[in-house]
């Protein structure tokens, strides 16, 4: 007699985690965002979570490299896997702000982000960019940062336009120990 897969079984409720036939998108990373909004950052360096995060553990703040006058974090509410951000210790809002120092730190940290994120994702392509205060589309406006996102053909669909949901395929702090790991490699 065929099996009916249709029929209800103890086996048809599947435990937390476990796969079953739904296509769910787990997204636990975004519901600081959610619960808080970009508005919870205020302009004083002791709210800024980029004046914050050097302050913990890399692990803890997500921190792959830390230079002299810069450091590269990833990304809390990514647009895509291996999202990074290269920010000045110092809290300026404008990339004008940078020291000629910081400026070439800033601009090496970001062709190694490139070099590193090729050797451990593969992208295709990358879309750099820095967003000039809050007119201009920053989350935190206060204090300058410049997003290194790897792109892939086909890596953007309907779901962030439509469901304001992105599929992410790993974890932030499993991103986190391969780009640290093939950072410390380069």
């Amino acid at each position: 007699m065929a099996e009916d897969h249709n029929a209800e079984t103890s086996d048809d409720f599947a435990l937390p985690g476990v796969p079953d036939a739904f296509q769910r998108l787990w997204t636990p990373h975004r519901l600081a965002y959610i619960k808080g909004g970009q508005e919870q950052y205020k302009d004083q360096e002791d709210d800024c979570p980029f004046c914050l995060a050097p302050q913990r553990s890399d692990a803890e703040s997500l921190i792959v490299h830390r230079g002299e006058s810069c450091y590269v974090i990833l990304n809390l509410f990514p647009y895509n896997p291996g999202h990074l951000l290269v920010c000045p210790y110092r809290h300026i809002p404008d990339f004008t702000d940078l020291t000629e120092a910081e400026t070439t730190e800033f601009s090496r940290l970001t062709q190694t982000a490139m070099r590193v994120l090729r050797k451990v994702a593969n992208p295709q392509g990358f879309n750099l960019g820095m967003n000039q205060g809050a007119v201009g589309g920053a989350g935190v406006a206060a204090h300058l940062h410049q997003h290194v996102v790897p792109r892939w053909r086909g890596d953007s669909n309907f779901l962030p336009i439509i469901a304001q949901t992105k599929a992410m395929a790993q974890t932030l702090s499993e991103m986190h120990e391969q780009i640290a790991a093939a950072w410390a490699e380069s």
